[in-house]
């Protein structure tokens, strides 16, 4: 029997062959067990960590002794209030003891406290790294296979709360990170490190906003990641949303075929005429007929771009003003295609009213559909 040292607790349990979950295990009633018990049993906080400063040199060449004397200190510098030597000490005792989900679920505190987000992600990228080796290891010679599925169902159940925890933690450090290019680093390792993340849905729409205009504004990695997003869940709104509106700003016909699908499959699963539909509903359908429409006008089909125009306006309307302008704007032009000048006149006095990045184009295009001469029937 060996004693297993866990979050500030002795814990007798029977030993099991964990091999990506690693336990710190003290043999009882060694010498080094012994020592640990005396450590615990010291009041003053300054002495406790003296005696296991002494302690891990005393026993170096223990690489458990090592890791648990140095988790110890991380956790009495941790309450002291000195946050670098915590987390300077249990990166020593992580370095012993790497798949040690209690050290990393500790180690990602500190660094939460520190507010230092690329330690945060380190330790959550390790401990999704070590989850998912659980079910990868190999079953050992003699041992049944229902047995061994319980073994690893066990190694994956006992460390679940902490890969729960560890995988939020590092969700809120991509939606607090400010710079684009971090932010994106961040959230390829969560996809690497958490592949069926409860956050799948929000992950991806990080990215794509990040690689889209304003941000990164690279176009090729926001593809790749969206149709890499789809293959995964091809019912993606968001993916199927922000795939459409890139493709139909592109010159050719095959990406133009591709929105139309995209902005379509969008509609369809937004149901945004569904008598309890929400906000969210509603601003996904109505953007998604407001690219079906440009899309449409992209391939000649001006006509069938009105009915999508004029849909994706009444969706829009009080619900994103950059949104309606851009419906608005879009169904301007096609009216102004089509002949249509009072109609066209109509949307765009609307549209020149809206604040935003489609004042001035709407203002523009109001003028020259103003100034033009009706066309003969």
């Amino acid at each position: 029997m060996k004693r297993i040292l866990g979050s500030l607790l002795l814990l007798v349990l029977p030993l099991l062959c964990q091999a990506q979950v690693d336990r710190i295990m003290i043999p009882a009633g060694t010498p080094e067990d012994q020592e640990l018990q005396a450590i615990s049993k010291e009041t003053d906080a300054q002495k406790k960590m003296s005696d296991y400063e002494a302690f891990v040199q005393k026993y170096a060449s223990n690489p458990n002794a090592v890791a648990f004397g140095n988790w110890q200190l991380a956790q009495a510098y941790q309450t002291a209030g000195d946050l670098p030597k915590a987390l300077a000490y249990g990166d020593k005792a992580l370095a012993g003891s790497p798949h040690n989900f209690d050290i990393l679920v500790s180690q990602a505190n500190i660094a939460q406290q520190l507010k230092d987000n690329a330690k945060v992600m380190e330790y959550a990228e390790k401990g999704g790294e070590a989850y998912a080796q659980i079910g990868k290891q190999a079953r050992p010679e003699g041992v049944s296979e229902q047995d061994f599925a319980n073994r690893v169902s066990n190694d994956q159940d006992s460390v679940k709360s902490s890969y729960e925890f560890l995988q939020t933690v590092a969700f809120n450090a991509i939606v607090d990170e400010k710079d684009p290019k971090t932010r994106m680093n961040y959230i390829e390792h969560f996809t690497a490190a958490f592949p069926n993340s409860k956050y799948a849905e929000q992950v991806s729409q990080y990215a794509m906003y990040t690689l889209g205009p304003g941000q990164l504004n690279d176009e090729a990695r926001l593809v790749a990641f969206g149709e890499k997003s789809l293959a995964a869940d091809p019912n993606s709104v968001p993916a199927l949303l922000l795939l459409a509106n890139a493709y139909v700003e592109d010159t050719k016909p095959a990406s133009v075929t591709k929105a139309v699908t995209y902005a379509q499959k969008v509609i369809v699963l937004s149901k945004a005429d569904a008598p309890d539909a929400e906000r969210s509903q509603k601003l996904s359908a109505g953007v998604a007929h407001s690219t079906l429409g440009f899309a449409y006008m992209k391939q000649e089909k001006t006509a069938a771009a009105v009915p999508e125009l004029k849909s994706a306006a009444a969706l829009l309307k009080g619900q994103d003003d950059v949104a309606y302008a851009t419906a608005l704007y879009r169904l301007g032009y096609a009216y102004a295609k089509l002949n249509k000048t009072a109609d066209a006149r109509e949307v765009l006095n609307e549209a020149v009213r809206i604040p935003g990045p489609l004042q001035q184009p709407s203002k523009d295009l109001l003028a020259k559909v103003s100034a033009a001469k009706p066309r003969a029937k």
